[in-house]
């Protein structure tokens, strides 16, 4: 062996260098214009200079090689270096500097940022002409230079320079298809305030597209510029929708109005009133039209239609949901009439939830009407009454007709429930002669408090989100009033937090705060006083710093409700920002293992919420919620495991994640009673609206599992009626618009029950099972409804698959995958994505979702 080794390496040793007589003669030239440039005649340096740019420019290599000039040229570099040392300034000085730029790209030392320097001394031709390659590399440094300016610098002239040259290659970026280069060099330079004058008709989509795409991950107020620019973009190229959604975003309403306002086309207005009515969001125009538009007039109408066209009109009866004869019940059991008045309950609720906005019933309007409340016990009947709320809801004046006859009925409960439904119809839903307030109005003072409840609550569900002065008048001075009961005050503010949410609305604010102060300690422990908490926290929904003055006034206030309220305020305020900072906090909040006994723990379960609340609507937010909520379970103390299921349900509602049901199936067998409680609970609102086969199945299961348990088969019951929701065309979920806006009356509504069922104890199983309808705020058809430009319905082919992500792919990828076809109208899941099939009409919308206003394509030739 010893006698062959000098042999192997004697073999390896040629392998080195063995150029080809074209790399030889390249070589050789390089070497002869190297030495040109070390004499003394001056002539012979601009042609050796341009013949050596030539050469470089003019290599080709292939994508993973040093082009074979830049490497012949490698042992010359510091020799270049020196050579431009000596020089004095002049023209052909910074030829050098250009070609000495291009070779620093290889062989400058690390962190020297050689590249930018020689670049920035050179003769400052276009950048673009030595390769894309370059041209990257380039931003990189300048990027790497400018993170090294301090403030005192960042105003100098040689920072100027950097920026100018920065602004010097983003059009090249633009040209060649690097849109995300452009962006992400301007977003690190702090200088997208640049961008609207760079972008033109073809690339300001995709650039819209990118940086809206990075808002999420950028601190803030970084996310602000962001959406700025984006709508400066969009509003420039005549995108009045996708600009709105931006304001919409923003939760800037003066924005919006000006947007609404500077649209030219009344074709396009008309659907920018229906992505405003989706987002609940309302003010007066002069014109009619728009204003029904905005006020969801025809929602119910449309609906109707819908259901005719899936042929889903006959109504369901609760029965039909359970499906008993699948329970596997052995015959003799006594366990199925544990309690026929609290089973009796849950159908009325199921019956309410399958058959919502279908404005026909089998109990309630069926031929023996008046016998169904009257099988409901006490508070029962009061839910048996609001549930015709919900079966017609949208439909105000269809609505009203059907609830008026128990508006006189003898029985409090039933006149008191006529005025919770009066509420529950108009969810979502204003109508020009406000029939609500009316009626309403007059019982919020009424001497029987079931009526000031039912009316107080049926304000709060109507006028959601509309920020109305006249219920702030009438109640405001309940929640100052420290005469009456804890929970008509807490009800009056949570009313007052649902009209006026995320409006940081100062005198209401204030109210809610004194009043907690000059409460008592024992009334301030009353269940019900949370919900004055919630009514605050609803307040700076999605507001984020603006709720910094009442957190601290709540550090100073020293009772057990202000920790809890201080939580919820915080979540409340950064509700779908995927803020991770505030996420860690929640999560700090739940490491400390507190005796229940001797401190108050339940702020803990608020934070547990919390984590769901500010991390939903982001995929990558919302997977690590998942994984974070499986350690608190396993290492939680109870009262935080008790709420780890509802927040699973607020992560993922109406959204069937198979790996997020196959958890809560395993909790709602959990020996901790609450726990499994709340996971029956959650199995319905991640499967809200969606008839999930493989969901209706498990909770099929559960019900023959706790047949005997009447709290439990109480609980299954509404998950059932949940799933089943409104036969399956609705959702519970906040999200809309391709998942980017988040509706905030609809997480106020979903936060109202999650807060009442973290006691369900109390609430749910006791006398206030009402709060349930506040889901309702949350209830929305999942449709894709086209209309021609007079509003009335257009049926047309689309394609419904799976959305894909195309932020920042090159040309012009797919948006869905897996699609069907069918014809309009058609639902959507969460996930889904709609496109038109052909291009005989174009959508006045970006997004195709709910209500798409279509017009007829000039250039369409039928192939026919």
């Amino acid at each position: 062996m010893t006698k062959d080794e000098p042999k192997k390496a004697g073999k390896e040793k040629p392998v080195v260098e063995e150029l080809s007589e074209e790399d030889l003669a390249l070589k050789n030239e390089l070497d002869m214009l190297v030495e040109r440039l070390q004499e003394s005649n001056q002539q012979l340096y601009r042609p050796a200079l341009e013949s050596m740019r030539t050469l470089i420019r003019t290599s080709t290599s292939s994508m993973t090689s040093v082009p074979k000039p830049l490497k012949f040229l490698r042992v010359h570099y510091p020799i270049l270096t020196d050579i431009y040392q000596k020089w004095p300034q002049s023209d052909t000085k910074k030829f050098l500097s250009d070609i000495l730029s291009v070779l620093a790209m290889s062989y400058a030392p690390e962190n020297s940022r050689d590249c930018l320097k020689f670049r920035l001394a050179g003769s400052r031709e276009d950048a673009g002409l030595w390769g894309h390659e370059y041209v990257r590399y380039l931003s990189s440094e300048i990027v790497a230079q400018w993170n090294a300016f301090d403030e005192e610098n960042i105003k100098s002239q040689e920072a100027q320079q950097v920026m100018s040259q920065a602004l010097e290659i983003v059009p090249f970026f633009m040209k060649h298809n690097a849109e995300a280069d452009a962006c992400d060099l301007l977003i690190e330079l702090e200088g997208l305030d640049r961008l609207p004058s760079l972008v033109d008709k073809d690339t300001y989509n995709r650039v819209c597209l990118y940086i809206l795409g990075c808002a999420p991950y950028v601190t803030p107020p970084d996310d602000v510029a962001i959406y700025k620019t984006a709508h400066q973009i969009y509003k420039t190229f005549g995108e009045y929708p996708a600009a709105l959604q931006v304001a919409l975003k923003l939760n800037d309403i003066e924005l919006v109005k000006s947007d609404f306002a500077a649209c030219p086309n009344p074709i396009v207005k008309k659907q920018l009133a229906f992505l405003l009515a989706r987002h609940q969001v309302f003010f007066e125009t002069e014109d009619d039209k728009l204003n029904d538009i905005m006020r969801n007039t025809h929602l119910s109408e449309h609906f109707h239609a819908l259901a005719k066209d899936l042929n889903i009109e006959e109504a369901k009866v609760p029965d039909d949901i359970y499906k008993r004869h699948l329970e596997n019940i052995k015959s003799g059991s006594t366990g199925v009439n544990l309690d026929s008045a609290k089973q009796n309950l849950a159908s009325t609720f199921v019956n309410a939830f399958i058959n919502a906005g279908f404005g026909q019933d089998k109990l309630m309007m069926g031929p023996e009407d008046t016998n169904w409340i009257y099988k409901n016990k006490d508070h029962g009947m009061l839910s048996a009454a609001a549930s015709l709320g919900s079966i017609m809801l949208w439909d105000i004046e269809g609505g009203l007709g059907q609830i008026d006859k128990y508006l006189y009925s003898q029985e409090d409960n039933v006149q008191a429930g006529a005025l919770l439904a009066i509420g529950i119809v108009s969810a979502g839903v204003k109508n020009e002669s406000d029939p609500a307030l009316a009626l309403l109005s007059e019982k919020v003072n009424s001497e029987k408090e079931i009526f000031r409840i039912a009316s107080i609550l049926g304000l709060g569900l109507a006028y959601a989100g509309s920020a109305n002065e006249t219920v702030q008048d009438l109640l405001l001075p309940l929640v100052s009033d420290t005469g009456i009961t804890m929970e008509l005050s807490s009800f009056a503010a949570l009313a007052l937090g649902l009209v006026y949410v995320g409006t940081c609305h100062g005198e209401i604010t204030s109210t809610i705060l004194q009043t907690m102060m000059e409460r008592e300690e024992y009334q301030l422990k009353d269940p019900y006083a949370i919900f004055m908490g919630l009514a605050l926290s609803l307040l700076f929904l999605g507001r984020q710093s603006a709720a910094e003055a009442p957190l601290e006034t709540l550090k100073v206030i020293e009772n057990p409700l202000a920790k809890q309220v201080e939580v919820m305020v915080e979540v409340c305020a950064y509700c779908g920002s995927g803020n991770v900072l505030m996420i860690q906090k929640m999560l700090h909040l739940c490491n400390d293992h507190l005796d229940p006994e001797k401190e108050v723990d339940t702020f803990q379960s608020i934070a547990v919420l919390g984590i769901a609340l500010i991390s939903m609507g982001e995929d990558i937010g919302s997977e690590m919620a998942v994984r974070t909520f499986n350690h608190l379970m396993h290492y939680g103390e109870p009262v935080i495991r008790r709420a780890v299921p509802l927040a699973l349900g607020l992560v993922s509602t109406s959204n069937p994640l198979v790996n997020i049901l196959d958890l809560l199936s395993k909790y709602s067998h959990d020996n901790d009673k609450d726990v499994s409680l709340n996971a029956i609970f959650a199995m319905g609102l991640v499967g809200a609206g969606t008839n999930n086969a493989r969901l209706a199945q498990m909770l099929r299961q559960l019900a023959a599992y706790y047949h005997k348990e009447a709290d439990h088969l109480f609980m299954v019951r509404i998950s059932q009626g949940l799933v089943h929701l409104g036969k399956g065309t609705l959702t519970l979920s906040p999200f809309h618009s391709n998942r980017q806006l988040m509706s905030l009356p609809s997480v106020a509504g979903l936060m109202v029950v999650l807060t009442s069922i973290l006691n369900a104890k109390t609430f749910i199983f006791g006398k206030s099972h009402y709060i349930l309808y506040m889901l309702t705020l949350s209830m929305y058809p999942r449709f894709l409804m086209t209309l021609d430009t007079d509003l009335k319905p257009l049926s047309t082919t689309c394609r419904v698959g799976q959305a894909v992500d195309v932020v920042g792919q090159a040309g012009k990828p797919k948006t869905i995958t897996g699609f069907q076809t069918h014809s309009t109208p058609v639902l959507l899941g969460y996930t889904e994505r709609a496109e038109l099939a052909t291009e005989e009409f174009k959508p006045l919308s970006n997004v195709l979702e709910g209500f798409v206003i279509l017009e007829k394509n000039p250039e369409w030739m039928d192939d026919k």
